[in-house]
């Protein structure tokens, strides 16, 4: 048997899994509910309330880890992280110029579509292109090691999933009409 688990442990170490992005749901969610079953505070309900707190915290952290992990962009955000590039996107916002053109044509897609149909046209062809992206982005991290296009293509990606939102919520603007 390894060594228990740490509070300070990265999430991988904390899910015994390899610093990868490639990953597997079910045994993600497995893991999950193992750790969550080991560190449930009514398990320490006799070590009396400083057990309980540790245990508290330790329930917390596995649910944080838990949702950085499950989110394949998170995920590729903090293993770019771990491997010393932070994602930096407030401060770091350049993108390629092919990347600024296709942003500048949904953007006028979007404003055009006269109905839900056109904006559901638009969301597919965005969600295509999203997971194309994660496709390169896991290709970056766990095939080719180059932290740094990651980081950039996880900057991209950021930007189309906020762009995901702007269409649902049009969509939902033109499904309350």
């Amino acid at each position: 048997m390894g060594r228990l688990p740490q509070l300070t442990d990265n999430d991988f170490v904390l899910f015994g899994l390899p610093e990868r992005h490639a990953l597997e749901r079910a045994g993600l969610d497995e893991r999950r509910r193992a750790l969550q079953a080991e560190v449930h505070p009514d398990r320490f309900a006799a070590g009396g309330a400083a057990a309980q707190r540790v245990a508290m915290q330790w329930a917390v952290r596995v649910n944080e880890a838990h949702a950085r992990l499950k989110d394949p962009l998170r995920r590729a955000a903090y293993l770019c992280e771990l491997r010393g590039v932070p994602i930096d996107a407030e401060r770091n916002t350049a993108m390629p110029p092919v990347f600024l053109m296709r942003q500048m044509q949904w953007r006028e897609t979007l404003e055009a579509a006269a109905d839900a149909h056109a904006v559901q046209a638009l969301d597919d062809q965005v969600a295509a292109d999203e997971r194309a992206g994660l496709a390169r982005l896991a290709r970056l991290l766990d095939e080719a090691g180059d932290t740094a296009a990651a980081a950039a293509e996880v900057r991209a990606l950021m930007f189309v999933a906020r762009f995901r939102e702007d269409i649902a919520r049009r969509l939902e603007a033109l499904d309350a009409h």
